[in-house]
C-alpha cells in the first residue's frame, strides 16, 4: 500500500470543516496500512490555510500555490491535483463528499486512470492494503460492499460517517508542489462567484437545523421558521420541494441530492418525510417533526412529533422560547 492524499477544500483562507472528515478517514487508513497521509491544498495565496492544515496530524501538507489557480475551475484544479498525487506515490485519494469534490474528483480519477467510489461510509483494510468500502444505495435503504481494482483508488467520504480530525500538538511539515498550469491552454475560467451570504451557521457545521418543506405553502412560511432558527442559533434547511418551488436557494436543500447533515437537533416543519429527504438527515441525534398530517412518514423516524398546523404551532413555540430566554 502506498500513501493517502486527502484533497482539502478551503474558503477565504480557511479550511472548510467538512474536509476534516476525509482527513480523519485518510490518516486512520494510512496508519492501518503503514503508509503516510498527506493533506493537499490547491489554489493561490494559501499561507493561512497551510498554517491551519499543519495542525491536524498529517505526515505533511502539500500545497500547490500558483496564481493560475486563483479562480477555481475543475479543469485547472484536476491538473494540479493529479500531478501532486502522482509525485507522492499515492494509492488512495480521498475528499469529503461536497459539490466541490463531486465535480473535481471524477476528473482527477480520469487523469490518474483510477477507479472511483463515491460517498463511502467505511473503509476496510487487510494487511498493507485497502480491501474495500461500504456505501449507501437507494437513498440509504441499503448498504453495499464495494471493492475497486487498480493501483490508485479515488473516493469521496460521507461527512456524517466519519468524525472530524482533531487538532494535535505536533505541526506537520508543509511542502510546496510545483505544477505546470498554462492559463492560455485552459478551456474554462472563473468569471464570477455568486455567494448566498447569511449570518446563520452553515448547514454542514450547524448543531441545530430548522428545515421547512412543501407544507409551509410558500416563501412567507420560511419567514416564520427563520424566527425559530434565529432564536436557537440554528441553520435553516429545506426539502427539495421547497427549493424546486423557488421559495429558498438551493444551497439550503437537505437530502439525497442536497446536503447530508447530522446535527444534534433537526426540526422538520411541514416536511412529509420522503425517502430522498430522510436520506440526508436520518443520522441526526434528535429529530423533531411538526406536521398537520398524522400519517406523514416523517413521524416514523422522529424522536418527538407534533401534529399541528405550523402557522399556529411555530409562533407559539417562538413565544415560549422568548419567555425562557
Amino acid at each position: 500500500m502506498g500513501n493517502v492524499v486527502i484533497v482539502c477544500e478551503h474558503k477565504n483562507g480557511e479550511l472548510v470543516k467538512q474536509s476534516l472528515s476525509a482527513v480523519k478517514a485518510g490518516i486512520d487508513t494510512a496508519r492501518a496500512v503503514s503508509g503516510k497521509a498527506f493533506m493537499l491544498l490547491i489554489g493561490a495565496g494559501l499561507d493561512k490555510a497551510k498554517g491551519e492544515a499543519s495542525h491536524y496530524g498529517a505526515d505533511a501538507v502539500l500545497a500547490v500555490d500558483d496564481p493560475a489557480l486563483a479562480g477555481y475551475t475543475a479543469e485547472a484544479y484536476s491538473i494540479a491535483a493529479s500531478e501532486a498525487i502522482k509525485a507522492n506515490s499515492a494509492s488512495l485519494v480521498l475528499a469529503t463528499t461536497t459539490a466541490f469534490s463531486k465535480e473535481l474528483l471524477p476528473r482527477v480519477a480520469v487523469k490518474l486512470k483510477a477507479g472511483m467510489v463515491s460517498d463511502i461510509l467505511t473503509i476496510s483494510t487487510e494487511g498493507a492494503r485497502v480491501s474495500g468500502f461500504s456505501r449507501a444505495m437507494w437513498a440509504g435503504s441499503m448498504v453495499s460492499d464495494v471493492s475497486v481494482d487498480g493501483e490508485i483508488i479515488v473516493a469521496t467520504v460521507r461527512g456524517t460517517a466519519f468524525e472530524h480530525a482533531p487538532k494535535v500538538d505536533k505541526t506537520s511539515e508543509v511542502r510546496s508542489i510545483s505544477v505546470t498550469i498554462d492559463p492560455q491552454a485552459l478551456k474554462a475560467k472563473q468569471i464570477q462567484v455568486i455567494e448566498h451570504k447569511s449570518a446563520r451557521p452553515q448547514l454542514a457545521d450547524a448543531g441545530v437545523i430548522v428545515s421547512g418543506g412543501r407544507g409551509l405553502k410558500g416563501a412567507d412560511g420560511f419567514k416564520v421558521i427563520e424566527q425559530l432558527a434565529d432564536l436557537l442559533g440554528a441553520a435553516v434547511g429545506a426539502s427539495r420541494a421547497a427549493v424546486d418551488a423557488g421559495w429558498v436557494p438551493n444551497d439550503l436543500q437537505v437530502g439525497q441530492t442536497g446536503k447530508i447533515v447530522a446535527p444534534g437537533l433537526y426540526i422538520a416543519i411541514g416536511i412529509s418525510g420522503a425517502i430522498q429527504h430522510v436520506a440526508g438527515m436520518k443520522d441526526s441525534k434528535t429529530i423533531v417533526a411538526i406536521n398537520k398530517d398524522p400519517d406523514a412518514p416523517i413521524f416514523q423516524i422522529a424522536d418527538y412529533g407534533l401534529v399541528a398546523d405550523f402557522a399556529k404551532a411555530v409562533p407559539e413555540l417562538v413565544e415560549e422560547i422568548k419567555k425562557v430566554k
